[in-house]
């Protein structure tokens, strides 16, 4: 691969995914910049990157949002291209278009098919015209009579989505009218708040449908390949939280017509670059195009663990000009992989948000384990952001060699000073019907989660116990005159060394 186009990479972006850009990009001789709000000074990216530049407050608005700070960052710093990672910038077209006029590469899809697939509604209208299957419904904005005679000619239950959503938000569910309209007023409402979009478009709901999507790739040349399906179906408040490939329930066929399809839907858009297709799985086997994301997705590396592709490689190259290095046919399925969304959240209160300080962190280790994360012992989990620590991506020969390997990962992990989804996931991996890949939707419900995490563990007191150990340390080490090294500010000191060099158990 030939990335002479690329000196330097700014990564306009924080956490796990920032991290991925920044050791990416060293691998293949690119230097990497970060960006910073004030939450983020001492965080990982930052440490790990060639250079830094602050832009401004913890509030993503007044920062990673921020158009002109991401690039005069760039162009202060000698960059010639810019990856947004995802979230934040990673979708918006007008950002895009602003990188490639300033004369900076745009390490994503072109501006066109971000608008293309960036509206629901939009996106909907496209794939009808080109013959992909999509959920019944609407493909514009809803008023409320005809909110309430399409769902009626739809039939309930049905689903509420804004237009311009994602991870979840803007979507309700409803299963009788006399439900609708305070469910599209609340929908209408967190569009607009976190969209700066109130349009809303109703489908069908799917009930008991499983959440697969299909990773694709498309270079300059008119190369596009899919690289087969993840399973995103255990899922709360509707975002993922494990995901696994390839799916437990998916036949061949399927699987091949699914992929066609997705990379008919890039062809649609002129589509460059990595991407995802979303799909809804009918209990019939019936499948429904939902939305693409014109961006690397969170789970990505359980992909990259059974088809032995980097994705992150593959962006850079195709940014760079060069074309595929394979094709369908060279691609193939090998093994299991799972992922695991490490959450700063509390599973018994509804997975609450916990942010808070990391007074231990040990990441867990052994064959086949894969961590991906952007904290470091010490620091603190920002209330500012999604309350993501880690991904734990585990592969296996099948199925279950990867749930049993996860399984001992998880127990090996060692956090200390907040809640995580971690017991969320020991009690999943020891679900019947789970392990049996029976699972949908809708799987984690309150019920669920009051039956198998309805009391803290001894590890919790534990914990308590470390927690409590580690401060009454922290104090006895306040009352000590400081080091020689200290005094000297050795290098040692000086490079911000951190714990986390210690692994396992």
């Amino acid at each position: 691969m030939n990335l002479r186009p690329f000196s330097r990479v700014l990564v306009a972006n924080r956490g796990e995914i920032a991290v991925r850009i920044v050791r990416g990009c060293h691998e293949h001789g690119v230097e990497a910049v970060a960006v910073y709000s004030d939450a983020d000074a001492d965080a990982l990216h930052v440490r790990l990157a060639d250079d830094a530049v602050h832009i401004g407050p913890p509030a993503s608005a007044q920062s990673y949002l921020v158009h002109d700070k991401v690039l005069d960052a760039a162009r202060d710093t000698g960059c010639d291209a810019i990856h947004p990672g995802y979230g934040f910038l990673s979708e918006n077209a007008e950002f895009a278009r602003k990188v490639i006029e300033a004369g900076l590469v745009w390490i994503g899809p072109p501006p066109e098919a971000i608008e293309a697939m960036g509206s629901k509604t939009a996106a909907r209208d496209t794939m009808i015209a080109a013959g992909v299957p999509v959920v019944p419904g609407t493909t514009e904005p809803l008023a409320n009579e005809d909110a309430k005679r399409i769902a009626g000619e739809i039939g309930y239950p049905v689903m509420l989505k804004a237009a311009a959503g994602g991870g979840g938000k803007g979507m309700r569910r409803v299963h009788s009218e006399a439900d609708l309209l305070s469910a599209l007023a609340s929908a209408r409402s967190e569009g607009a708040k976190s969209f700066g979009d109130d349009a809303v478009y109703v489908e069908k709901l799917i009930e008991k449908g499983r959440h697969v999507e299909i990773q694709v790739l498309a270079d300059g040349h008119g190369n596009v390949v899919h690289l087969f399906e993840r399973d995103c179906s255990i899922q709360r408040r509707h975002q993922k939280v494990f995901e696994e490939a390839p799916s437990p329930v998916l036949p061949e066929d399927t699987r091949a017509a699914m992929g066609e399809v997705a990379c008919s839907a890039a062809r649609a858009v002129g589509y460059v670059g990595a991407g995802t297709c979303e799909f809804l799985l009918g209990q019939d086997g019936s499948f429904y195009f939902l939305e693409m994301n014109t961006r690397l997705q969170v789970e990505h590396p359980i992909t990259e663990a059974i088809t032995g592709v980097d994705l992150l490689r593959a962006q850079l190259s195709v940014a760079a000009g060069e074309p595929l290095a394979f094709g369908q046919d060279d691609l193939a399925i090998r093994g299991h992989a799972v992922e695991c969304r490490v959450y700063a959240e509390d599973p018994r209160a509804n997975f609450r948000p916990a942010p808070g300080p990391l007074h231990l962190y040990r990441e867990p280790t052994g064959p086949f384990v894969r961590v991906d994360s952007g904290v470091v012992e010490g620091m603190a989990v920002p209330i500012h952001y999604d309350p993501m620590v880690a991904k734990l991506v585990v592969w296996g020969r099948d199925r279950q060699e990867a749930l049993d390997r996860c399984r001992r990962a998880l127990q090996h992990y060692r956090i200390v000073g907040i809640p995580t989804s971690i017991p969320f996931f020991l009690a999943l991996f020891q679900d019947a019907g789970f392990r049996e890949g029976i699972y949908d939707t809708g799987f984690i419900t309150a019920e669920w989660l009051t039956a198998n995490l309805d009391a803290p563990t001894d590890e919790a007191v534990e914990e308590a116990a470390v927690v409590a150990a580690i401060a009454a340390f922290e104090d006895a080490m306040k009352k000590q005159p400081a080091s020689a090294s200290q005094a000297s500010g050795s290098a040692w000191v000086r490079s911000r060394s951190w714990s986390t060099t210690y692994f396992g158990r």
